[in-house]
């Protein structure tokens, strides 16, 4: 009992309530009579729930399929230019090399001609130049140094990819495995064109929609395509 129900009994209202009933069984019919509007298909999905043809942009194996080769062609890319960054660091280290040796030459030469001859300033500047030069030439190998093995820890975390390309490939494997073990598991020793045309309506059906047989020839390509 509802509370406006509970208020007129104790109001003493009795026609209150008969009239409450009957908004309540006309929202009752409204309710079923909308919930029988609403559209199932023949496999018993909603509408909005009805599976997607099985196009090849549907079909999941042909899907995970090309998720593996572009995968893979993509990872192929990144590791080329990856390995082309490497080389052009591994080629700027030995030019520096070859700068440092010359800078410390130049270094250790005005060192002695500083002690030398200390009133003649150009030594001194000289020297202080070349030492700034090769201290910034050893910063720079160093920066490069870390960058290569920078580059080689982004290479050892891309080895992970071409580890989830192959669990992917395993699980289509078990995919195409199942589905290969239902496909023998229901096959048959008549063939499907031999075989007597499956009853529109038998005896005790409860309902009346009968399929026509283009509903059902369609119904069975969407699925078998």
């Amino acid at each position: 009992m509802t509370q406006e129900e509970l208020d007129a009994l104790m109001n003493g209202d009795m026609d209150d309530i008969d009239g409450i009933d009957e908004v309540s069984a006309e929202e009752v019919s409204d309710t079923e009579a909308s919930s029988d509007e609403e559209e199932i298909t023949p496999t018993g999905f909603t509408e909005e729930h009805y599976p997607m043809p099985a196009t090849d942009e549907n079909k999941m194996v042909h899907q995970l399929d090309d998720v593996t080769k572009e995968s893979e062609e993509k990872a192929s890319e990144i590791f080329d230019i990856i390995e082309g960054i490497s080389n052009d660091l591994m080629d700027k280290e030995e030019t520096l090399t070859s700068v440092i040796e010359v800078l410390t030459s130049n270094v250790e030469l005005f060192t002695t001609l500083t002690t030398k001859f200390p009133e003649v300033e150009a030594f001194k500047e000289q020297l202080e130049k070349n030492e700034t030069a090769l201290s910034e030439a050893n910063e720079t190998v160093e920066i490069l140094q870390n960058s290569g093995d920078s580059i080689m820890s982004v290479m050892d975390i891309m080895q992970y990819q071409d580890i989830h390309r192959q669990k992917i490939e395993r699980v289509i494997n078990v995919m195409r495995a199942l589905s290969k073990y239902m496909n023998t598991l229901f096959e048959g020793k008549i063939d499907d064109d031999k075989r007597v045309a499956s009853a529109k309506h038998l005896a005790g059906d409860t309902h009346n929609d009968v399929a026509s047989t283009d509903d059902i020839e369609a119904l069975l390509a969407q699925f078998g395509s």
